[in-house]
């Protein structure tokens, strides 16, 4: 029998038998279903990880100066926590050595930040926000523009006038109804005028990047943001590309290490991190649960292939004068055997195109009822087909072959 013609004889008994077939092809696809949601829930996690977290933290081809790494994912032993926190802070005056050996098109800031109280004549109360001292690029490597007004200008910055800049959400709670440009807030019971409201930043998990007031790092704001008006958070550092990066992460080293006057045997007491090392620790457990997507709905599909090979066999025995009359008619072993495991193989590919569907459905079904974000990847489209071709053809081989094997005069006289 042709190819296709066993491909529609096989469809045309889907439709004739479908209560049978339902059952046929409920292992197949559930196995499939759960696996594409899963791999689509890992993947979308992988990349809002990427993408809207360490994306929205870390800008790209960028690394941090800092006195401990500022994200930590996965388990950090107490020991190097102890070792953390006997480093010195970064200082302003480690900026300048540090960024003195980069070349001219790199760019840099440095920033402080931390949640400070910031008031208004229209508040009514002082307001929680996130408070964010700047000096250097920061708009231009953040990539922030305003929706209205204007951002903080170099001179603005290097003089430390009292000018901010205010995300979405904190001109909600500290001008309410009204248009903050020209207003003034108060941090610290120092008076500052907003010049600029900035665009959106969006959200990670529910928690809204737009609540914050950007000031000089010269200006008094810097004092309610670290113990120590000199303290830095951060030098946050720019490269055109990723090879200049690692080379300039390295000149970077080099000068913090003469800075500290730190001896060839000792470990860096700073920290340089990009968003691959944030990441590190998840794309290790990404590959987990991507292996578990894949193995744990193996179940389904062995229960599939079971139910496939059964209703084979059933098939067999309701078809073997079928088989009697194929063979006396010139039939050879081969065609038979061909017949039943490309009837098997479509049972198995339609149970796993139903289970596709399913999977991307309830993928993007847990991401609108949930946080978790959900992203499709074509591959594991790919894999879930191909899985069901492959267990319709292995479970379909032991009734193939028992097919093959009748005898013809004995199939003939079954009635």
């Amino acid at each position: 029998m042709p190819f296709f013609d066993a491909i529609r004889l096989a469809l045309s008994t889907i439709r004739t038998q479908k209560l049978k077939s339902a059952f046929t092809l409920l292992g197949v696809c559930i196995g499939v279903m759960f696996l594409i949601s899963v791999v689509s829930i890992v993947e979308g996690m992988g990349r809002y990880m990427e993408e809207d977290l360490i994306g929205k933290l870390i800008a790209v081809n960028t690394f941090e100066l800092r006195h401990r790494p500022n994200i930590n994912i996965g388990d950090v032993d107490e020991a190097t926590w102890e070792e953390y926190r006997k480093r010195p802070r970064l200082d302003i005056t480690d900026v300048a050595p540090a960024t003195a050996p980069l070349p001219g098109d790199t760019r840099w800031y440095l920033y402080s930040e931390d949640m400070i109280m910031v008031s208004s004549s229209t508040s009514g109360k002082p307001r929680q926000v996130r408070g964010i001292a700047v000096q250097g690029a920061f708009f231009d490597i953040k990539k922030m523009g305003v929706t209205r007004g204007r951002l903080l200008s170099e001179q603005e910055l290097d003089r430390g006038e009292k000018s901010v800049v205010i995300g979405p959400d904190a001109a909600e709670r500290l001008f309410p109804g009204l248009d903050p440009l020209g207003r003034e807030l108060k941090m610290g019971g120092v008076p500052y005028r907003v010049v600029g409201i900035a665009e959106s930043q969006g959200k990670v998990f529910g928690m809204s990047f737009d609540n914050f007031v950007v000031a000089s790092f010269r200006s008094p704001a810097r004092r309610l943001l670290n113990s120590r008006p000199n303290i830095v958070d951060a030098v946050v550092i720019q490269s055109p590309n990723v090879l200049a990066m690692t080379e300039n992460m390295e000149l970077v080293r080099a000068a913090m290490r003469g800075q500290r006057q730190l001896r060839p045997a000792q470990k860096d007491n700073f920290s340089l991190q990009t968003a691959d090392s944030a990441l590190e620790f998840w794309n290790k457990i990404k590959g987990y649960l991507v292996l578990a997507g894949v193995a744990l709905p193996a179940i389904g599909l062995v229960v599939g292939a079971i139910v496939i090979m059964n209703i084979m066999l059933v098939a067999v025995a309701e078809r073997t004068r079928e088989i009697g009359i194929r063979k006396a008619l010139g039939a050879k072993r081969r065609d038979i055997l061909l017949q039943f495991l490309i009837e098997a193989s479509t049972l198995g590919t339609v149970g796993s195109a139903i289970g596709v569907a399913l999977g991307i459905a309830l993928a993007q079904l847990i991401a609108a009822l949930s946080p978790l974000p959900a992203s499709v990847a074509p591959w594991s489209i790919a894999v879930g087909v191909a899985l069901g071709a492959g267990v319709g053809i292995i479970s379909g081989v032991y009734p193939a072959s028992r097919a093959s094997r009748l005898d013809p005069i004995m199939a003939l006289r079954q009635e």
